[in-house]
């Protein structure tokens, strides 16, 4: 120790020293010797890795970077990851590799420092190699230096002992292999490096070495993901890898893991690796929660389960472990709570740690199978009492004598996950069908409830959810797991029906299909099987209320799993006997109350039902037209979006309505569930099509439930291409109601920017050309409420007077007058409400009618003196001439001119070509309107060249001998000695003397020349007048003697002008 401290410390030793600046790579020395000498040798192993470093320009080595590194770089400094997810809905792939790319760090000076705590004094390799400096040249605090992990680091990865490196996310791991010494073998260790915004967080190497301690192989794993990035396999974090399994990828993960980790996982654990190996198994169609199987094996020992519960609140515990819904955890109560068998039933919710992925799990240790009526049920086809009256709430058999299982469903479904799990297929099915009769029994009995109360319940406009938590999408997925049972059982396939033998015997011919309806089990009505039960209780859950749960994460669970549910059955054939339980839910559904996600009144908050009311659409249109669109049409409803939705019933605090009254959701899923909306509405305005009435009743419904206006615009375009197929007439109810859409469109964009008005405006003309004529009469007599005054006259009536559209609709003369003459009304009301804009398009538009005309040229000249610029003056001015009234546009020149400001260095401004046709216009009419407009051009005219380019053009011809209508006011040319133009030319000469001055003040060499020129122009301008050159001659005297310190200015002034 003494020793040591009288050297510096080895962070100031490695990281401070003299020659060790930014422009080399952290621990090495420009121009020095390798690792083992006294410096430290230069030279970047990629330019990548130098550029990073600041070591190599990146314009001078490679391509700029892209703004998409750039981005990734700045969010992956600042921003944690998670931040970043709850930010955005959704983040493309290549996005979350370049943010989790940069977020390892880039100093190598931190890694120096950090490692130059652990000083490796009490390591035995004191070098890889453990041999001394050669020769003993190396002085004892040198050798000191050689010792530090950082300097072995380097050795390391310089050795190519670095390998097996991959980046997971925001963890890196790799193997670092230390080589043999004389007294120690070959070794090699296991090195995993967290890290967060370009920090890291955590090491552990199997050295023995963690916390923030970093040791040689950490160094060298560090030095090799910064040296060399482009070498290290990246993949996103494992939470997004998962995510993007289906089913079969995430069981063969669970397989390879618990295989790999065999060592360390209980029989019970080895029992279901086996099964997970075999392909055809039972596990292998189990869609289901791992953990909840594990420890709900019904001959799992105590002491196995007591080992798991050791282990799961093991993995609890760590901070790092995912949150079951992947977001802040929710408010609803614990497994045990719904249980009688539970232990902490009282629990506090509010003081309940975050739900994780293993809590589920852990509640379940306390589950048993010791219930003798739950033993009755899976052990036995018999187990019936056929003496029970089904008059309470939780009797063990309903009315027929069946078997019921009272349990909260998603554990209740987990049981029968891990009997099929566990090898038991036929105790899975009987638990099964008992808890699907018990969820029809209790489905009736809440409707018979509502029914009961219906009348009071729909005054107050009040609704209640009893289902704390949805069915689907719920992480033990319980309608998944009921539906798969059941489907395998009628799976016509030896290999995974040989627990029901019993049943196959009397299929015959029938193995073409997949799915067969099975001779009917004990405990099935009459004409049931074992499908027509699982289409039933997926329709059930499907149809369930329930509240949207908090977060992404959770949100898009409930569409995937809902829209994979629909996908399922979409695979089945409906027949006869599944159209009836098709009827018979969508009934239940509609009558339900709120139970039911169709019931007359829903929470605002309720998970909306497009998605499967598209389904039941599709699926009982063909059978049952009337029950279809009741179904759909109660289903367009989007209450989180109204501000009048129902409230929560308060009286009840035990529902979820009172839990969250009356905010705003953050639903992430939103822009999906209108989609949806938005393909229910289409849907059925497609199999409408020739039906009045239910057009009608769709479009009502869809003007009072869809409230984006880009999702009515797509349904409007859709019912025209319907409406409008080429190989049938048009259906013009289907094309009103297009037209009607694209109204609802107007009216709702009218007041708001959006990118698409222009395309909606363009196609509504269309729409309503198609329509007929009393239709874009109509868009145009009421104007006022669906366009801009820009849009009614630039668009609308100007597309409705071209003759593609009278063409089009076939107008005789009568119809084509009253259709301009709407139009005209139309431009002169723009005109009045906006004639900047307006007033150009309302005189074209009102050509062919003198009254009209006149009135639009009226409003012009009105507006002139306040709100219109010269530049709009101007343009309706050259209308004017164009159109045969020169005198009219002289009028609106004149009044541009009075707008006009152009100041003596404006000599390139796009109103000067305006300024220069005035004047040949007033030039043009005679001497009389030149006369007048120059005091104009003078008082707004300050630019030399341009009031010389306008004197120049009025000497040149007599005024008026091209003017309109055979006037002539003199055959000779205007004198400049006399008015109007000796005004003009004095203005000039004097512009002229200004504009020198001003620019003789901010003059450098380089733009002596140019000045030279300009004084050349002016000269010109001078000995137009009859006293031009003692002027000029004057003008330049003056200068001289001004400004005689521009010596070398002046003497080009001399040489060209004396």
């Amino acid at each position: 120790m003494a020793e040591r401290g009288q050297l510096p410390h080895p962070a100031k030793r490695l990281c401070c020293r003299p020659g060790y600046g930014s422009g080399c790579r952290p621990g090495q020395r420009a121009g020095g010797s390798g690792p083992g000498g006294g410096t430290l040798c230069a030279g970047p192993s990629s330019a990548a890795a130098a550029a990073a470093l600041g070591l190599l320009p990146l314009g001078k080595t490679q391509s700029p970077e892209s703004l998409l590194d750039i981005a990734a770089r700045k969010v992956a400094e600042k921003w944690p990851f998670q931040r970043v997810e709850e930010r955005f809905e959704r983040i493309p792939e290549p996005v979350q590799r370049r943010i989790v790319y940069w977020s390892f760090p880039r100093s190598e000076r931190e890694i120096c420092m950090y490692s130059s705590f652990n000083t490796g004094a009490d390591d035995p390799a004191a070098g890889p190699g453990g041999a001394a400096a050669p020769g003993g040249a190396m002085d004892a605090a040198a050798a000191d230096e050689n010792r530090l992990p950082f300097r072995r680091g380097i050795a390391l990865l310089d050795g190519g002992c670095v390998d097996n490196v991959l980046q997971v996310g925001f963890h890196l791991s790799g193997t670092v292999t230390e080589p043999a010494m004389q007294s120690e073998p070959e070794t090699v260790c296991n090195v995993a490096i967290s890290f967060d915004r370009c920090k890291i967080t955590s090491v552990t190497c199997s050295c023995g070495n963690k916390d923030i301690f970093y040791c040689a192989h950490v160094v060298a794993l560090s030095l090799y993901r910064i040296r060399k990035p482009d070498q290290v396999k990246l993949h996103l974090p494992i939470s997004e890898t998962l995510f993007q399994m289906n089913r079969d990828q995430l069981q063969k993960f669970v397989q390879y893991l618990i295989t790999v980790h065999h060592t360390e996982v209980l029989p019970t654990a080895q029992k279901l690796a086996d099964e997970i190996l075999s392909q055809n198994s039972e596990i292998n169609q189990v869609h289901g929660a791992l953990w909840m199987c594990i420890v709900l094996n019904p001959h799992c020992k105590l002491e196995q389960k007591s080992s798991w519960l050791k282990q799961l609140k093991k993995w609890n515990s760590v901070d790092v472990c995912p949150w079951e819904d992947g977001n802040h955890g929710n408010e609803l109560p614990n497994l045990t709570n719904a249980l009688p068998q539970g232990a902490n039933a009282n629990q506090d919710s509010s003081n309940r740690p975050h739900r994780t992925v293993f809590t589920r799990a852990i509640e379940a240790c306390d589950l048993h199978w010791q219930d003798s009526h739950l033993q009755h049920i899976i052990s036995s086809d018999l187990y019936a009492n056929y003496c029970c009256h089904d008059d309470t709430e939780n009797l063990l058999f309903d009315s027929q004598g069946w078997p019921l299982w009272h349990e909260h469903v998603p554990t209740a479904c987990a049981r029968v996950d891990a009997l099929r799990s566990h090898g038991y297929p036929r105790e899975a099915l009987r638990l099964a069908i008992a808890i699907v009769n018990t969820l029809r029994r209790q489905q009736q009995k809440q409707l018979d409830m509502f029914r009961a109360q219906k009348k009071d319940l729909l005054h107050r406009g009040v609704t209640s959810i009893t289902n704390l938590e949805g069915w689907v999408g719920h992480p033990l997925d319980p309608i998944g797991t009921l539906f798969g049972s059941l489907m395998e059982a009628c799976r016509v396939d030896d290999d995974s029906f040989h627990g029901f033998s019993d049943f196959t015997e009397n299929l015959g011919q029938c193995k073409a299909l997949e799915y067969q309806h099975l001779p009917a089990h004990k405990f099935l009505e009459e004409g049931e099987s074992y499908l027509t039960l699982a289409v039933e209780v997926a329709l059930i859950g499907l149809g369930q209320q329930r509240i949207m749960p908090d977060g992404l994460y959770a949100q898009e669970k409930v569409c995937r799993n809902e829209e994979q549910l629909i996908s399922k059955l979409q695979e089945i054939e409906l027949d006869d006997t599944l159209v009836k339980i098709f009827r018979k839910q969508a009934v239940f559904l509609l009558e339900g109350g709120p139970y039911s996600g169709l019931g007359e009144v829903i929470h605002r908050e309720s998970v909306p039902m497009h998605t499967f009311a598209k389904y039941l659409f599709t699926s009982l249109l063909p059978h049952d037209a009337e029950l279809a669109y009741k179904t759909a049409l109660r289903a367009m409803r989007l209450l989180v979006l109204e501000s009048t939705a129902p409230s929560g019933d308060l009286s009840r605090p035990h529902h979820i309505a009172s839990v969250v009254p009356n905010r705003y959701p953050r639903w992430f899923t939103l822009s999906h569930i209108e989609s949806q909306q938005c393909e229910l509405a289409s849907t059925m305005l497609t199999a409408a099509k020739g039906d009045v009435r239910r057009l009608e009743t769709v479009l009502e419904s869809i003007q009072k439930n869809i409230h984006s206006s880009s999702h009515i615009f797509k349904l409007a375009q859709d019912a025209f291409k319907i409406a409008t197929l080429m190989d049938s007439l048009p259906d013009i109810t289907l094309l009103k109601v297009s037209l009607e859409l694209g109204l609802q469109v107007m009216r709702m964009t009218l007041s708001t920017l959006n990118w698409r008005r222009r395309e909606m405006v363009r196609w509504l003309v269309t729409c309503a050309t198609e329509v007929g004529v009393y239709a874009l009469d109509s868009i145009m007599q009421n104007w006022f409420t669906l366009f801009t005054p820009t849009e009614a006259t630039s668009i609308v009536a100007t597309t409705v007077m071209s003759n593609s559209t009278i063409v089009r609709l076939h107008l005789d003369c009568h119809q084509q007058e009253k259709l301009a003459s709407s139009a005209r009304t139309l431009a002169l009301q723009c005109a009045m409400k906006d004639p900047q804009n307006c007033a150009l398009s309302a005189l074209t538009l009102c050509e062919k009618d003198h009254i009209a005309f006149e009135t639009a040229y009226q409003i012009v000249l009105d507006a002139a003196t306040a709100g219109m610029s010269y530049s709009q003056l101007f343009t309706i001015a050259r209308y004017m001439e164009h159109r045969g009234y020169p005198m009219r546009a002289y009028k609106l020149a004149t009044l541009a001119m009075t707008h006009l400001n152009l100041s003596y260095n404006q000599d390139t401004h796009p109103a000067i070509n305006d300024v220069l046709w005035a004047c040949a216009l007033s030039h043009s009419l005679g001497k009389n309107e030149l006369a007048a407009i120059i005091p104009l051009v003078v008082k707004s005219v300050k630019c030399a060249t341009v009031l010389s380019d306008i004197l120049r053009r009025c000497t040149l011809t007599t005024p008026g001998m091209v003017g309109l209508h055979g006037r002539r006011n003199s055959g000779k040319l205007m004198s400049l000695d006399k008015a109007p133009l000796r005004q003009l030319l004095d203005a000039t000469i004097g512009a002229y003397i200004n504009t020198t001055h001003s620019r003789l003040t901010h003059i450098s060499p380089r733009h002596y020349s140019e000045f030279i020129e300009f004084l050349s122009k002016a000269r010109e301008t001078f000995l137009m007048a009859h006293d031009g050159h003692i002027q000029f001659t004057q003008f330049i005297d003056n200068l001289k003697q001004i400004y005689k310190g521009k010596k070398k200015l002046m003497m080009l002034v001399r040489e060209r002008f004396g």
